[in-house]
C-alpha cells in the first residue's frame, strides 16, 4: 500500500482517460463516480453496501459537518473514516458552495465568509484557514481549495470578482494545508463559462501547485450545452498527469459527456436523492417506479443488473413499497441506482482502455434512446 498520493494514468481514447489515483486508504479507479455522504453517510445505503456497489472513495460535506455534529467532535472520535464505518478513501468539499447556496444572512469578505447557520440560525465564519482546519480533523484524503462559486448567469464583472478572490484563496488554503504526506490538496478552477477566465485561473492554480484540479463553476444553471462548451476547452488547461475532477455533475449523460472531454472524477447526490423519490437510472433511461403501469409487472427493474433491487424483487413489488411509503423502497431504490452508476464507470474504463470509447459511447446513447421497454 503506498504511503503517499499519486495519480498514473494507464490509457487514454481521445480525450476520455483511465488511470489509477493511488491513496493510503487505498487505489481509486478513474473515472470515478464518488457517491456523497453529506452528513457522514449515504442516504438509505450502509457503508459496506456502498462498497459492494463498486465506489471506491465517498464525498463529505465541510459545511454539514461543521455544524453538526462538528468536526472537533468527529476528531475526537477517531476521524471520519472511524465515525462513519468507512475505510476507504474520503474526499470533503470546502464548504464554500453550501454557504453560497444554503446558509443564511451571509457576509462575503476578503478575509471569508460568515454566516448563519440554517440549521439554528447560530453564526459562523468560514475562511481558507478555518476549511483547511475542519478538513483537517475530519481526516479527509483529498481536501478541496475554498473557493467562492456564483451562480449561473452572471454578468463579466462579477465572474471576474469571484474566480480571482477564489484564486487568493486557494494560495491561503496551500499554505494553511502545510505538508501532509498521504493527504492531497485539489485547486479549484473558477471563470464560469468565459474561456480567457478559465485560462487566467488554470495559470493561476498551476502556479500554486496542487496534487489534482477541480473544475468548479458549472451544474450552477448554465445547462447541458454551456457545460460541455465550456468542458471541450477547460480540463486541456490543466497538468495531464494529475487527476481532473468535476464538481456537482451527475446525470448520466452529463457524466459521459465529461469524460469524453477528459474529467476524471465526478460526484453527485442524484443517485441516492431520485432513488428515495422513485426515480430509478437503467440502462435503457429513467424509470419511476411510481407510475400505476408497473403496479402488475413481474419484471426487474433492468434484467441485465446484478443488484439486490433486480436480482431478488419485481417492479411490482417496488412499486408497492413506494407507494406504502416503506424505507426498503429507498434503500432497494439506491442501491440501484449507485450499481448503475459504478457499472456505468466500469463500462467507460474497459472501453477507454481497449480503444473503443466512440462505440461504447454510440452504444449507451442508442439504449437510452429506445427507452424504458414495456411488458409485452
Amino acid at each position: 500500500m503506498t504511503e503517499r498520493f499519486s495519480f498514473a494514468l494507464n490509457a487514454t481514447d481521445g480525450k476520455a482517460r483511465t488511470g489509477v489515483i493511488s491513496t493510503p486508504r487505498g487505489e481509486i479507479r478513474t473515472p470515478a463516480f464518488m457517491p456523497v455522504g453529506t452528513a457522514a453517510t449515504v442516504k438509505a445505503m450502509m457503508p459496506e453496501s456502498v462498497r459492494a456497489t463498486g465506489a471506491d472513495i465517498l464525498l463529505g460535506n465541510t459545511y454539514h459537518l461543521m455544524l453538526r455534529p462538528t468536526a472537533e467532535r468527529i476528531d475526537r472520535l477517531g476521524g471520519l473514516h472511524k465515525f462513519m464505518n468507512w475505510d476507504r478513501p474520503i474526499l470533503t468539499d470546502s464548504g464554500g458552495f453550501q454557504v453560497m447556496s444554503l446558509a443564511e444572512l451571509r457576509k462575503l469578505t476578503e478575509k471569508g465568509v460568515t454566516f448563519k447557520s440554517h440549521i439554528d440560525g447560530s453564526k459562523h465564519e468560514l475562511t481558507p484557514e478555518r476549511s483547511m482546519e475542519i478538513q483537517r480533523l475530519l481526516g479527509s484524503d483529498i481536501v478541496m481549495c475554498f473557493d467562492e462559486c456564483p451562480a449561473l448567469p452572471a454578468d463579466r464583472a462579477r465572474i471576474a470578482e469571484s474566480m480571482r478572490l477564489s484564486m487568493r484563496w486557494a494560495a491561503r488554503s496551500k499554505e494553511a494545508f502545510g505538508d501532509r504526506p498521504g493527504h492531497a490538496l485539489f485547486g479549484i478552477m473558477q471563470g464560469g463559462l468565459e474561456q480567457d477566465f478559465r485560462e487566467e485561473s488554470a495559470e493561476a492554480l498551476k502556479e500554486i501547485g496542487f496534487d489534482g484540479y477541480a473544475v468548479g463553476g458549472l451544474a450552477v444553471g448554465e445547462g447541458q450545452e454551456g457545460m460541455f462548451a465550456c468542458l471541450d476547452y477547460a480540463p486541456d488547461m490543466l497538468p495531464v498527469d494529475k487527476p481532473r475532477y468535476l464538481m456537482g455533475v451527475g446525470k448520466p449523460d452529463d457524466i459521459v459527456g465529461a469524460v469524453k472531454r477528459g474529467i476524471d472524477m465526478m460526484d453527485c447526490v442524484l443517485p441516492s436523492r431520485s432513488g428515495r423519490t422513485g426515480q430509478v437510472f437503467t440502462r435503457y433511461g429513467v424509470v419511476n417506479i411510481k407510475n400505476a403501469r408497473h403496479q402488475d409487472d413481474p419484471r426487474p427493474l433492468d434484467e441485465h443488473c446484478g443488484c439486490p433491487a433486480c436480482s431478488n424483487y419485481s417492479r411490482a413489488y417496488l412499486h408497492h413499497v413506494f407507494r406504502s411509503n416503506e424505507m426498503i423502497s429507498g434503500m432497494l431504490l439506491t442501491w440501484h441506482n449507485l450499481h448503475y452508476f459504478q457499472e456505468l464507470m466500469q463500462g467507460m474504463r474497459d472501453a477507454i482502455a481497449a480503444g473503443t470509447f466512440a462505440a461504447w459511447e454510440a452504444e449507451f446513447h442508442a439504449r437510452r434512446a429506445q427507452g424504458d421497454i414495456e411488458p409485452v
